[in-house]
């Protein structure tokens, strides 16, 4: 079944095939609001990624997919709209691999009609995000019996929201709750963006999932009072040598859990695994705007003029994960050996 009209799916985007309009969920008024915005041009995509109108790896490179298809139909050059599209966010390589595989696809495409180009376009990355749902799907499904039983911790949205429908943190925690093999979640706030508290929080409610929000520096005091079993995080982009890169503060949990004995997983699918980087050093890291920091909406929090940091991103070292849990299976150390076979796996 297509992601676009599977029932269970909490996505954030849709396509409208009659008016070629990309549909995008503003993940930035979640919860308060669900609003559904348009979009018909590549840029104005671009735009959305670059503001976290769509955000998290997987639904960023689908999103983007669909900006590529939009720059087509309008007549820009290929290759302007691709390199607009990959200017956007420098960490996520769901992004790269998303646009790289458009990109193979015009290529192939390129002795047909303008409209037979374009309908081929649609067509692919209605495949890229048809193939994130079954991916999402396929690592509920391994790592469900993962999880111990107790109490799951997990930080930011690897949620629906994140990809294209399910989630990959996110989808195996539901899916070991419905398996009854877990009791409830944590949400991490997340700050400066409250990613767990305003879309996490959101989605576990919906999918009727018991969920608990706490603050980022409240999870060591879980931990030590023994109420928090496990950890499961999503990634942006996973090196050869298994070095995860994901929203900033999940190093801080890795090592916490480490110092606690948890163990700590990692949910990601085979499009974010990135072999050409040779580890976590190697990982660009993007700094946002430090008014994310200082600011929440219009409401102030740091007198002005005060400095700020705003990496968004931070590297968890590959000996901190127990275990990376993809589409193709389950990795473990040593993950340059585990990693490579699994992307090679059919």
């Amino acid at each position: 079944m297509s992601a676009s009209l599977h029932p269970t799916l909490l996505s954030p985007l849709r396509f409208d095939k009659g008016l070629c309009e990309l549909l995008l969920i503003d993940q930035l008024a979640l919860p308060g609001e669900e609003i559904w915005r348009r979009y018909s041009d590549y840029q104005a995509v671009a735009d959305a990624i670059r503001n976290m109108v769509v955000r998290g790896a997987p639904a960023i490179g689908i999103a983007a997919a669909f900006g590529v298809v939009l720059g087509v139909k309008a007549g820009e050059p290929l290759e302007q709209v691709i390199a607009t599209l990959r200017s956007t966010r420098p960490t996520a390589v769901n992004l790269f691999w998303a646009l790289d595989r458009m990109q193979r696809r015009a290529a192939e495409l390129s002795m047909l009609s303008h409209h037979k180009q374009v309908e081929g376009l649609c067509t692919e990355a209605q495949a890229i995000w048809d193939e994130d749902v079954a991916m999402c799907l396929r690592m509920a499904e391994h790592g469900a019996k993962l999880l111990p039983p107790g109490n799951v911790l997990t930080h930011c949205n690897a949620g629906g929201l994140a990809t294209g429908g399910y989630g990959t943190a996110v989808g195996v925690i539901r899916s070991a709750f419905a398996l009854g093999h877990i009791a409830g979640v944590f949400a991490d706030e997340t700050r400066p963006f409250l990613q767990g508290a305003r879309l996490t929080a959101y989605e576990f409610q919906k999918a009727g999932v018991p969920v608990t929000v706490i603050c980022d520096n409240m999870a060591g005091h879980l931990m030590a009072r023994g109420e928090i079993q496990s950890v499961i995080v999503g990634a942006d982009r996973i090196a050869k040598n298994g070095d995860v890169a994901n929203k900033i503060g999940t190093y801080s949990l890795a090592v916490l859990a480490k110092a606690h004995g948890i163990p700590f997983f990692v949910a990601a699918p085979r499009s974010t695994l990135d072999p050409k980087t040779a580890s976590g050093r190697d990982i660009p890291i993007e700094e946002r705007s430090t008014e994310e920091v200082v600011k929440i909406g219009p409401v102030r929090l740091a007198p002005v003029g005060v400095l700020a940091r705003h990496p968004a991103f931070d590297v968890t070292p590959a000996h901190l994960v127990t275990a990376i849990i993809t589409d193709a299976g389950i990795a473990r150390a040593p993950y340059d050996t585990s990693l490579s076979a699994l992307l090679l796996a059919t």
